[in-house]
């Protein structure tokens, strides 16, 4: 075959020993993953979690500890929420389960599903403990989170949030602590993040955190003029 035209194909399958990626990632010869439109993940000893947050479109997640997704009390309640729970966790850890009879695309579609909710309103939890908070703090200063995209803030660093914790309700946000405002995130490939999986506590705990890290708010506004002169807003 032409090496001009040679694929790379890299296939995850849903169901392969606890490796469950679900993703066909298709590559020309020359073209780097980071070209595409997914972060593909070669290395066959990486965990799912680590696969997960490093596709294009999730730089928002930071990587959970499995020390804390074990422990039952941080996923209290989650099971009410997620349907093929106990499946989801331990493909989720890539621990080997048996099949149980969902083989078809249909089921693998709605595990990956599964897999993605459980995890995200994990991270949620995770994000509000000084662990998690420290991992997104070094997202936060790597402009990970993108910056506010209002004049008068200065391009300030922003930090995701949600406008509620109960998940399929809104998308996820990002937060300006400048002007105290959200906003949608510049990336298309965030539109469609469930706001849930980030929570409305965390932007405000992180600064009550880090309080060193709050800019002082903004109090520089827009003037509307005409000809140079203000224009009254009548009452």
């Amino acid at each position: 075959m032409n090496t001009a035209i040679e694929q790379i194909i890299v296939l995850r399958t849903l169901i392969a020993g606890g490796k469950i990626y679900g993703i066909l990632v298709t590559e020309s010869a020359g073209t780097s993953c980071k070209d595409s439109d997914v972060r593909c993940y070669g290395d066959d000893d990486a965990s799912w979690i680590s696969w997960f947050c490093n596709q294009k479109g999730n730089e928002f997640f930071c990587e959970v500890d499995d020390d804390y997704i074990l422990v039952d009390f941080n996923r209290s309640g989650l099971r009410n929420h997620v349907p093929f729970y106990d499946y989801a966790l331990d493909l989720m850890l890539d621990i080997e389960s048996f099949n149980d009879g969902l083989t078809d695309e249909e089921q693998n579609n709605l595990i990956e599903s599964a897999m993605e909710m459980l995890y995200g309103l994990i991270h949620a939890r995770y994000i509000a403990t000084n662990k998690g908070l420290s991992a997104m703090l070094e997202k936060y200063r790597n402009y990970d989170f993108g910056r506010c995209p209002r004049v008068n803030c200065s391009k300030q660093r922003c930090l995701p949030v949600g406008e509620s914790d109960i998940p399929r309700l809104s998308t996820v946000k990002i937060y300006c602590p400048k002007c105290e405002d959200i906003y949608s995130p510049q990336s298309r490939h965030q539109e469609e993040i469930d706001g849930a999986y980030f929570g409305t506590t965390f932007p405000h705990l992180s600064f009550l955190t880090y309080g060193h890290l709050k800019p002082q708010k903004a109090i520089q506004n827009n003037v509307p003029r005409i000809y140079g002169l203000k224009v009254r807003n009548k009452q």
